[in-house]
């Protein structure tokens, strides 16, 4: 089974990425990856593209474990493809950040962890998960030509981030029993652990530098993504849109010089005026930075005039008012000046917040009108778990979890990719009467144009031998029959 000859093209531009073996099996599990309707195991694709009794079903699951080829050579070639197709040659590139919970059951299955679920966590309640946290970075497309309305993010790079206690896991697995002499003796030794500990903590970072598993947080493998990405387009300008977690240190104190950023400031961050500039000459080093700004509570309330605007557009429907300031974030950005823009909703529930732009030209309206475009990365997720099985992969080896999951996200990118060059000849709108208004096709419809684009041109197929044809009926009755 093979997909439509456009969306071949496509994967053939990524051979440069693998051997040629392993490139034939790459495509038959992208294929099987686009055709199959239930979770995305390997085996599954195996049926999906019709590839059983092609090979031993073994070198399907070791072409993720042992095959030799680089994911982040995929990710570059994948960037580099929607840059040329999608992006003008001058155009700024608007870039989003954020991270995800794949959940997993299994104390085998390597990078596994205890992490934090915003989706089934509300403010009084926190709930956590046994999965996978992927750190994801994406291209956000606004408002292409076939859906003017609409906002897409496309991933171009992927990282599991590992908690320590991931780090740690099964390596202490058996753990004496103490007596009753024991544990006395362990109380006396409290306090002492207790200051080792406080030592250890102060020297983490130190020690992650010389650890055999160095403990990287999800700002730090951010910060990696977008140093990989500046090296792979050293010409041209980047915006960066993320949400509180990514704004700080970690990713503003390594910004590339071709990135600007855009983010939330932490609700208790210190905020200064730039240093001033000294006119006598004193003792001692020049002063950093400047008085203190006030904080939201304060800038809320004092008698600065407020700036009313209106939004109607993805990811902002609203009334908000609006100061700006110029300043230092400097525990995150040392002497870094940014602007700052203080937000209020008037008509909403939206918390008044503090963003920061690393770009001081940008206005209040183009620093909001941008970060809003952060919302597209959390749709992008829900369709990549939806309808690409993003959680599905059942691999229990670091190098097949690190490189199975991120298909899915390579597959949604590609799939738009598609779309926009060659599948929108063939976008049919679904006969909706109680949708009638509909004219814009969203991922799930662009990814059925593909599939059904495809049996079309597998089932037209002109031979005087009907075994072949009736062989793909039974197939496509068979995938059919599974989705029920």
């Amino acid at each position: 089974m093979e997909l439509t000859n456009s969306f071949e093209a496509l994967l053939q531009l990524f051979a440069p990425a693998f051997t040629a073996p392993s490139f034939v099996t790459f495509r038959l599990l992208m294929t099987g990856w686009i055709l199959s309707t239930r979770h995305r195991y390997v085996t599954d694709l195996i049926v999906s593209s019709d590839s059983v009794g092609h090979g031993h079903f073994s070198d399907y699951h070791r072409f993720f474990s042992q095959a030799a080829w680089k994911i982040d050579d995929l990710w570059r070639l994948l960037a580099k493809l929607i840059v040329d197709r999608l992006i003008g040659k001058d155009a700024v590139i608007i870039l989003a950040g954020d991270d995800t919970l794949c959940r997993k059951r299994g104390l085998g299955i390597f990078g596994t962890g205890m992490h934090h679920d915003a989706l089934s966590s509300s403010k009084s309640r926190k709930v956590c998960h046994w999965g996978h946290d992927w750190v994801d970075l994406c291209i956000v497309i606004v408002h292409p030509w076939w859906a003017p309305s609409k906002v897409f993010s496309l991933p171009i790079c992927m990282r599991l981030y590992r908690n320590r206690q991931g780090l740690t896991k099964g390596k202490n697995k058996k753990v004496k029993r103490l007596t009753a002499a024991q544990k006395k003796a362990a109380s006396t030794r409290t306090k002492r652990a207790a200051a080792q500990k406080r030592q250890a903590k102060a020297n983490a970072k130190k020690n992650r530098q010389g650890s055999e598993s160095p403990h990287k947080t999800r700002p730090e493998l951010m910060a990696e993504m977008i140093t990989l990405v500046a090296s792979w387009f050293p010409d041209r300008q980047f915006v960066l849109v993320v949400d509180s977690l990514y704004s700080g240190k970690s990713v503003l104190s390594k910004l590339p010089d071709n990135f600007d950023l855009i983010g939330p400031v932490h609700s208790k961050a210190a905020l200064y005026h730039p240093a001033p500039a000294e006119a006598e000459v004193r003792r001692g080093p020049r002063r950093k930075k400047g008085e203190r700004l006030p904080d939201v509570k304060s800038w809320e309330k004092d008698s600065s005039k407020w700036s009313t605007h209106h939004f109607d557009q993805y990811g902002l429907r609203g009334s908000l008012q609006t100061k700006t300031n110029t300043g230092l974030y400097y525990k995150a950005g040392n002497d870094r000046l940014l602007r700052f823009v203080i937000s209020r909703d008037t008509v909403g529930d939206r918390p008044t917040r503090i963003f920061y732009s690393t770009n001081v030209d940008l206005k209040a309206r183009e620093i909001l009108s941008l970060f809003s475009l952060r919302w597209s990365i959390e749709v992008t997720h829900f369709d990549c778990k939806q309808h690409l099985g993003l959680e599905d992969a059942a691999n229990r080896k670091e190098q097949a979890v690190k490189r199975t999951a991120p298909m899915a996200m390579f597959l949604h990118s590609l799939t738009v990719v598609w779309y926009a060059s060659d599948g929108h000849k063939d976008f049919q709108i679904p006969d909706r009467p109680w949708y009638w208004w509909k004219t814009e096709p969203s991922f799930a419809d662009m990814l059925t144009t593909l599939r059904r684009k495809s049996w079309e041109d597998k089932l037209s197929t002109v031979s005087l031998d009907t075994t072949q044809r009736e062989d793909n009926l039974n197939l496509l009755t068979y995938l059919a029959t599974l989705a029920g």
